[in-house]
C-alpha cells in the first residue's frame, strides 16, 4: 500500500473518494463474484491474417504489392501443417530440409505473419500456405462444399507407412528443385515449386542472375493449387483423351489466378485511375504527362497493366520481357484449329472468358460513367477521381467474383470424362441459368458471343442459342426415377456410414437404369464421386443438391484385335445433378434427378482417342496407373 498519493493526485482528492466508499458493514459480501473476475471463456479467433505478395517480389511495395491475406483460422503444426495443407520444405537439389515455421508462435501471430522478404525461407513457407489456403477457400465458397484431394498413390514396397491424414492433406514443397518450373504432381500428392537464376541479359525488374523463387509468385501458387483442386473434383480430366483436355486444365488454372487480381484493392484502384476505367487496356497512363518514345524518366514510361498479366517476375526473369501469359488474346476463330500446345490452346479459352467478363463489367459500370459525364466529367477521362474509381473497383471486384463462381460451378456440370471446350461452354450456360435465371446483365449472351468469336462451339448442340446450349433437364418421359434413401448429410460433408450407403445405392441405381444412362452392363459401373452442395438462393432459400459421377471403363486396343500390342482405357460416364426438393405437406419427397450429362461410348470417340494417344507417343510404354496422365512437370517446364 503506498504511503502517499501518486504524483499529480492530491490528498484531498483521495479523501473525497474515500468518503464515498461504502463502510465495512455496507461492503459487498465475499460470496458475491468480483466484477473484475476474468471470463473463463476465451473465444477462439475465426480468421488468420498472413502477409503475402499480391503479385511477386519484382513489384516491390508499389500497387499494394505488400498485402494481407485473411484465411480461416486453424491450429497449425510447424511447417505449417493444417487440416488440408502441409508445407514440407525439402530441397531436393541440396538434399536438405529447412526449419519449418511456426505460425502460431506469439511473435509471429501478434504481427499478422512474417513481413514479405525474398531471403527468409520461413516467409516462403508462410506465402505458399496462405495463397494455397486462400485459393482452396475461394473454391469451397463458390461450390458450396468442402473439397477433397485425389487419393495419393504409394509405391508398392515403400519403406515407410504414410500418415493416416496424408490423403486429406496436399503437400507443398516451396524449394523442391533448382529449376525454372513449378508443377502439381499426383504421385507426390503435392505441388513442387522450383527456384532458378534470372536471365543475365534480359532480367526485367530483377538483378541479372539473381535467384527467383516460384513459391513467391501469387499467380503461380494459385495456378498450381487450382490444378490440384480440379484433379480432386474431376479425376479423369487428368487423362489427355483429346487435345482440349490438357489445354482446359491450363486455362482453368490461369482463370483462377487472374480473377484473384481483382480482389487486390489497391492495385485495382490504381489501375482503374490510370486506364480511365478501361481495365482491359494493356498499358497504364504514365504518372507524368508528355511521354515520348525517347522519354528517359520512368514517370513518363507506360507500365504494363498488372491485372491482365500472369506471373510477371517469372516471365521477365526468363527473358520474355513481359508476364508469362495474359488475360486477353485475339478473336481469331482459326486459332482453335491450329494451336495444340496446352498453354497456347488454353489461352483461347482464357481470352473468351475474360472477353465476356470485360463486356459485362462495361455494362454494369456504364451508369457510373453517365453520372460522371453529367456532372461535367470528361467523356474520355485520363485520370479518374478517387470516388468514381472506388465505385468502379467495387463493381469490377464483384463481377470478377461472380464470374469465378460461374466457372467454378460449371465444373459440376461437365461430363466426367473427355472434356472439350464446347462441353465447358454448355456447363457455363447451365451453371449460370441455375444461379440466375433472369440474367439482367446478359452474362450468358456475353459468354456465347465471346466463345463464338473464337470458334468454340458445342458439337452436340442443335443451335447456338441459350436454350440449346443449356444441358437438357431430365423429364418424366425420360424414365429416370427418383432415388430413394440418398443421404445428403450437412454442409460439413458426409459421414463414412453415409458415404458407404450412398455408394452402394448409386451403383445399384446405375445398374438398374444402365440403358437410360448410356452404360453397358458387361462392364463395371463405378460411382467415382458424390458430394452434396448447400447453396443460398437470391430469395433466401437454400438449394440442396448432390453431384454424382458415374463412370464405366473398358480396355481398347491400339491395334484393333491385337491386345498384346498395347491397350488404353476407354471411358464413358454421366454426371447426375440430384436435388432434394422442399417439404410437401410435412413430408420429404424422394431426391429427383435434374440433369444427366452424358459422355457415351462410341466408335468415333474411341478412334479419336486412339489417334491422339498415338500422336502423343503413348501407344508404347510401361502399363501403369500414370501412363495416361498429364505430365504437368513436362508441360510446365518454363511454366
Amino acid at each position: 500500500k503506498p504511503d502517499k498519493a501518486p504524483a499529480g493526485v492530491s490528498d484531498s482528492t483521495l479523501q473525497r473518494v474515500s468518503s464515498n466508499l461504502p463502510k465495512a458493514a455496507d461492503a459487498v459480501p465475499p460470496a458475491e463474484p468480483d466484477i473484475y473476475e476474468p471470463s473463463t471463456t476465451v473465444l477462439k479467433p475465426t480468421m488468420r491474417p498472413l502477409k503475402v505478395y499480391a503479385f511477386d517480389p519484382s513489384a516491390g511495395r508499389f500497387l499494394g504489392n505488400y498485402m494481407t491475406s485473411t484465411v480461416h483460422y486453424e491450429k497449425l503444426q510447424p511447417g505449417p501443417i493444417g487440416k488440408s495443407l502441409a508445407v514440407i520444405d525439402y530441397d531436393g537439389t541440396n538434399n536438405t530440409y529447412y526449419t519449418p515455421v511456426d505460425l502460431d508462435a506469439p511473435n509471429i501471430l501478434i504481427q499478422g505473419g512474417i513481413d514479405p522478404t525474398q531471403s527468409d525461407p520461413h516467409f516462403h513457407q508462410q506465402m505458399v500456405y496462405a495463397v494455397a489456403t486462400e485459393t482452396l477457400e475461394h473454391f469451397e465458397t463458390a461450390l458450396g462444399r468442402n473439397i477433397r484431394w485425389r487419393a495419393p498413390h504409394y509405391a508398392s514396397g515403400a519403406k515407410s507407412t504414410p500418415m493416416a491424414d496424408d490423403r486429406f492433406r496436399l503437400h507443398l514443397f516451396p524449394h523442391a528443385m533448382r529449376q525454372a518450373n513449378a508443377f502439381y504432381s499426383p504421385e507426390a500428392h503435392g505441388i513442387l515449386f522450383g527456384y532458378f537464376q534470372a536471365s543475365k541479359t534480359h532480367p526485367g525488374r530483377n538483378l541479372p542472375g539473381q535467384t527467383v523463387f516460384t513459391c513467391l509468385s501469387h499467380d503461380i501458387i494459385a495456378h498450381e493449387t487450382t490444378h490440384a483442386i480440379v484433379d480432386g473434383i474431376r479425376e479423369y480430366f487428368i487423362e489427355p483423351t483429346n487435345v482440349n483436355v490438357p489445354a482446359f486444365h491450363e486455362a482453368f488454372a490461369d482463370l483462377s489466378a487472374l480473377f484473384r487480381h481483382f480482389s487486390h484493392s489497391e492495385a485495382l484502384l490504381d489501375t482503374l485511375q490510370k486506364t480511365g476505367g478501361l481495365l482491359f487496356q494493356f498499358q497504364l497512363t504514365p504518372d507524368a504527362r508528355g511521354a515520348t518514345s525517347n522519354s528517359a524518366v520512368q514517370a513518363q514510361s507506360a507500365a504494363d497493366n498488372p491485372l491482365i498479366q500472369l506471373a510477371q517476375q517469372f516471365g521477365e526473369a526468363s527473358g520474355m520481357r513481359a508476364g508469362l501469359r495474359g488475360a486477353l488474346g485475339t478473336a481469331n476463330p482459326d486459332d482453335i484449329n491450329t494451336k495444340t500446345e496446352p498453354h497456347e490452346r488454353g489461352s483461347i479459352l482464357v481470352a473468351a472468358v475474360f472477353d465476356a467478363y470485360f463486356t459485362v463489367y462495361t455494362r454494369r459500370s456504364a451508369n457510373l460513367f453517365r453520372i460522371f459525364r453529367a456532372g461535367g466529367g470528361s467523356a474520355d477521362p485520363v485520370d479518374l477521381p478517387r470516388p468514381l474509381a472506388e465505385l468502379l473497383a467495387l463493381e469490377a471486384s464483384r463481377t470478377a467474383d461472380r464470374f469465378f463462381t460461374i466457372c467454378a460451378r460449371a465444373l459440376d456440370f461437365c461430363p466426367p470424362v473427355d472434356i472439350t471446350f464446347g462441353d465447358f461452354l454448355r456447363a457455363i450456360i447451365t451453371a449460370h441459368l441455375d444461379l440466375d435465371h433472369e440474367d439482367p446483365d446478359g452474362v450468358r449472351d456475353a459468354f456465347m458471343e465471346a466463345f463464338r468469336l473464337r470458334g468454340i462451339v458445342a458439337s452436340d448442340a442443335s443451335f447456338f442459342s441459350e436454350d440449346a446450349l443449356c444441358w437438357p433437364k431430365v423429364k418424366d418421359k425420360d424414365g429416370l426415377p427418383s432415388i430413394r434413401g440418398l443421404a445428403f448429410g450437412d454442409p460439413n460433408g458426409l459421414t463414412k456410414v453415409e458415404k458407404d450407403k450412398n455408394g452402394n445405392l448409386l451403383r445399384r441405381y446405375a445398374e438398374a437404369n444402365a440403358e437410360k444412362l448410356g452404360f453397358d452392363l458387361r462392364w463395371k459401373i463405378d460411382a467415382r464421386s458424390f458430394h452434396p452442395m448447400f447453396r443460398p438462393r437470391s430469395d433466401g432459400r437454400v438449394d440442396v443438391d448432390m453431384m454424382v459421377e458415374l463412370v464405366q471403363t473398358r480396355k481398347a486396343d491400339f491395334v484393333e484385335g491385337s491386345p498384346d500390342l498395347g491397350q488404353f482405357p476407354m471411358r464413358s460416364g454421366v454426371t447426375l445433378s440430384i436435388t432434394q426438393e422442399q417439404l410437401k405437406s410435412g413430408r420429404r419427397p424422394a431426391p429427383k434427378v435434374r440433369y444427366a450429362i452424358r459422355k457415351d461410348f462410341s466408335p468415333e470417340r474411341q478412334n479419336l482417342q486412339r489417334e491422339y494417344y498415338a500422336s502423343m507417343g503413348l501407344a508404347e510404354g510401361v502399363d501403369d496407373k500414370t501412363r495416361f496422365h498429364i505430365n504437368f512437370g513436362l508441360i510446365h517446364g518454363g511454366i
